[in-house]
Protein backbone atom coordinates (compact mmCIF):
# COMPACT_ATOMS: atom_id res chain seq x y z
CA UNK A 1 0.00 0.00 0.00
CA UNK A 2 1.31 3.41 -0.94
CA UNK A 3 1.16 6.82 0.67
CA UNK A 4 -2.30 8.40 0.89
CA UNK A 5 -2.85 11.83 -0.60
CA UNK A 6 -5.77 14.24 -0.50
CA UNK A 7 -6.83 15.99 -3.71
CA UNK A 8 -9.09 19.02 -3.18
CA UNK A 9 -11.04 20.73 -5.95
CA UNK A 10 -13.24 23.45 -4.53
CA UNK A 11 -15.33 21.79 -1.81
CA UNK A 12 -14.82 18.29 -3.26
CA UNK A 13 -12.13 16.12 -1.67
CA UNK A 14 -10.77 12.88 -3.11
CA UNK A 15 -8.36 10.34 -1.61
CA UNK A 16 -5.58 8.97 -3.79
CA UNK A 17 -2.83 6.43 -3.25
CA UNK A 18 0.63 7.25 -4.58
CA UNK A 19 2.56 4.57 -6.43
CA UNK A 20 5.88 3.35 -5.07
CA UNK A 21 8.24 4.78 -7.72
CA UNK A 22 10.74 7.61 -8.21
CA UNK A 23 8.19 9.83 -9.98
CA UNK A 24 5.66 9.55 -7.15
CA UNK A 25 8.44 10.17 -4.59
CA UNK A 26 9.51 13.36 -6.41
CA UNK A 27 5.88 14.51 -6.62
CA UNK A 28 5.35 13.72 -2.92
CA UNK A 29 8.37 15.92 -2.07
CA UNK A 30 6.54 18.90 -3.66
CA UNK A 31 3.47 18.54 -1.44
CA UNK A 32 1.46 20.37 -0.36
CA UNK A 33 0.90 22.25 -3.62
CA UNK A 34 -1.99 24.06 -5.29
CA UNK A 35 -1.79 24.29 -9.07
CA UNK A 36 -3.96 25.61 -11.87
CA UNK A 37 -4.70 22.73 -14.22
CA UNK A 38 -5.93 23.30 -17.77
CA UNK A 39 -8.43 21.28 -19.81
CA UNK A 40 -7.40 18.93 -22.63
CA UNK A 41 -9.40 16.61 -24.91
CA UNK A 42 -12.50 16.42 -22.70
CA UNK A 43 -10.87 13.71 -20.60
CA UNK A 44 -8.05 15.25 -18.57
CA UNK A 45 -6.60 18.25 -16.74
CA UNK A 46 -2.89 18.98 -17.07
CA UNK A 47 -0.14 21.17 -15.59
CA UNK A 48 3.46 21.70 -16.69
CA UNK A 49 5.93 21.82 -13.79
CA UNK A 50 8.78 24.35 -14.20
CA UNK A 51 11.28 21.55 -13.48
CA UNK A 52 11.47 17.92 -14.55
CA UNK A 53 10.62 14.80 -12.56
CA UNK A 54 12.13 11.34 -12.93
CA UNK A 55 10.07 9.32 -15.39
CA UNK A 56 9.73 5.75 -16.55
CA UNK A 57 6.92 5.94 -19.10
CA UNK A 58 5.09 2.96 -20.48
CA UNK A 59 2.31 2.79 -23.05
CA UNK A 60 -0.89 4.13 -21.53
CA UNK A 61 -3.28 1.40 -22.62
CA UNK A 62 -6.43 1.55 -20.50
CA UNK A 63 -6.60 4.90 -18.72
CA UNK A 64 -9.03 4.96 -15.80
CA UNK A 65 -10.87 8.00 -14.42
CA UNK A 66 -8.88 9.05 -11.35
CA UNK A 67 -5.46 8.15 -12.75
CA UNK A 68 -2.72 10.67 -11.90
CA UNK A 69 0.19 10.40 -14.31
CA UNK A 70 3.21 12.18 -15.72
CA UNK A 71 3.40 12.85 -19.45
CA UNK A 72 6.97 13.36 -20.66
CA UNK A 73 9.12 14.54 -17.75
CA UNK A 74 7.19 17.55 -16.46
CA UNK A 75 3.47 17.36 -17.34
CA UNK A 76 1.15 16.27 -14.55
CA UNK A 77 -2.09 14.77 -15.88
CA UNK A 78 -5.27 13.99 -13.91
CA UNK A 79 -7.72 11.92 -15.95
CA UNK A 80 -11.46 12.20 -15.33
CA UNK A 81 -12.61 9.88 -18.14
CA UNK A 82 -11.68 6.26 -18.82
CA UNK A 83 -10.42 5.46 -22.32
CA UNK A 84 -7.70 3.63 -24.26
CA UNK A 85 -4.60 5.44 -25.50
CA UNK A 86 -1.31 4.80 -27.29
CA UNK A 87 0.41 7.71 -25.48
CA UNK A 88 3.01 6.82 -22.85
CA UNK A 89 2.78 7.92 -19.20
CA UNK A 90 4.54 7.33 -15.90
CA UNK A 91 2.05 6.36 -13.18
CA UNK A 92 2.07 8.56 -10.08
CA UNK A 93 -1.06 7.36 -8.32
CA UNK A 94 -4.81 7.04 -8.54
CA UNK A 95 -7.96 8.27 -6.84
CA UNK A 96 -9.64 5.37 -5.04
CA UNK A 97 -13.19 6.59 -5.74
CA UNK A 98 -13.34 9.03 -8.68
CA UNK A 99 -17.13 9.39 -8.45
CA UNK A 100 -17.90 13.12 -8.88
CA UNK A 101 -14.39 13.92 -10.15
CA UNK A 102 -15.53 15.10 -13.59
CA UNK A 103 -18.16 17.42 -12.08
CA UNK A 104 -15.66 18.81 -9.55
CA UNK A 105 -13.07 19.55 -12.26
CA UNK A 106 -15.58 21.29 -14.53
CA UNK A 107 -15.03 22.26 -18.16
CA UNK A 108 -12.22 24.82 -17.99
CA UNK A 109 -9.12 25.56 -15.95
CA UNK A 110 -9.34 24.70 -12.27
CA UNK A 111 -7.18 24.99 -9.15
CA UNK A 112 -6.36 21.60 -7.65
CA UNK A 113 -4.68 21.12 -4.27
CA UNK A 114 -2.56 18.05 -3.61
CA UNK A 115 -1.47 17.25 -0.03
CA UNK A 116 -0.56 14.26 2.08
CA UNK A 117 -3.32 12.90 4.28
Amino acid sequence: TGTKMKISIGSAVFTATLNNNATAAAFKAMLPVSIKMDELNGNEKFYYFPSTLPNNASAGGDIQAGDLMLYGNNCLVLFYESFNTSYSYTKIGRISNPSGLKAALGSGSVTVRFELE
